[in-house]
């Protein structure tokens, strides 16, 4: 009886095809094995959820509603972030540009500032960066005040994010030329979509806004964000850059970590709720967590 003989190559060849041909037919499964875990999460929430969510390793991605257009709440700030760094590196703006406290610009909910006396005076880097760690309305209101709504709208624009929009101050105020518009005055703050929110992300991953340094700037700004309750939470030992927003009816997160299975990108908007619920144990804040641990195992590298 004759031997078989294969050549090392060929055995090669024919181990790499099969993984391959595994891995093609896998694939569907675990997306389907995914959504079905997303949607019965959804499923028990009063409100509407939407999300996008990427492997920016494996370029894997996940979304329920992902492009539908969502109120920012302060996740719109990522946007203002960039319009400053972006003035700066332009030499348009210094980041040792002075800004005075007054008590006409002292505003409410998130931050510190509005606690300071008369007077004060801060740089413009000072500004944006309470705006970011700890998502002070005082601080964005400053700053959007020397940016401009329309300019931080433009620059949404001209980097490829046409549904990234600012509206207006915190509180109000300073209008740009989207907020005036009447069917964008549903949205408050801002409007995004959870799609263009990860691709915001993903860019500033790849150092492609502003410059390398500036979008790791501005990356690092996010990893020291203050009371992150929702995404990720249960994940204190791992880094994430995150931004998270709140309303009353609303809670938004979006952001990366840098997990062993790879950096996930993701922009969970959750809305409509029928009960106001300002604790940590918020059923949104509650739900963007275990949603977040299921996005992880479902688009991770094995």
């Amino acid at each position: 009886m004759p031997k078989l003989c294969l050549k090392p190559m060929a055995v090669l060849v024919s181990l790499v095809s099969g993984i391959t041909a595994f891995a093609q037919v896998d694939q569907p499964a675990k997306q389907s094995a995914l959504d079905q875990r997303v949607r019965a999460e959804v499923a028990q929430f009063k409100g509407k959820v939407s999300l996008f969510a990427k492997n920016l390793d494996t370029g894997a991605v996940y979304e329920l509603g992902g492009d539908e257009r969502v109120p920012t709440a302060s996740t719109i700030k990522i946007a203002i972030m960039v319009e400053a760094f972006s003035r700066a590196s332009e030499e348009k703006a210094k980041w040792t540009d002075d800004l005075s406290l007054t008590k006409e610009k002292k505003v409410g909910g998130a931050g510190i500032l509005q606690e300071f006396g008369d007077g004060l005076r801060l740089t413009l880097r000072d500004a944006v960066t309470l705006m970011m760690v700890l998502s002070d309305n005082t601080a964005t209101n400053m700053v959007i005040d020397v940016l401009t709504a329309d300019a931080i709208n433009q620059r949404m624009d001209s980097l490829g994010f046409k549904e990234t929009r600012l509206m207006r101050r915190v509180f109000g105020g300073g209008e740009s030329a989207e907020g005036r518009r009447e069917e964008n005055k549903r949205f408050g703050l801002g409007r995004t979509t959870p799609h263009e929110m990860v691709s915001i992300m993903e860019k500033l991953e790849r150092g492609e806004v502003v410059s390398p340094a500036a979008s790791k700037e501005m990356l690092d700004l996010m990893k020291r964000e203050q009371g992150t309750n929702g995404i990720w939470r249960g994940q204190g030992r791992l880094a994430k850059a995150t931004k998270s927003g709140a309303l009353d009816a609303l809670r938004s997160n979006v952001g990366i970590i840098y997990h062993p299975r790879g950096r996930i990108a993701l922009a969970i908007t959750c809305n409509e709720m029928p009960e106001v619920n300002w604790t940590v144990d918020n059923p949104a804040l509650l739900l963007m967590s275990r949603l977040s641990e299921i996005v992880i195992d479902g688009l991770g590298k094995q």
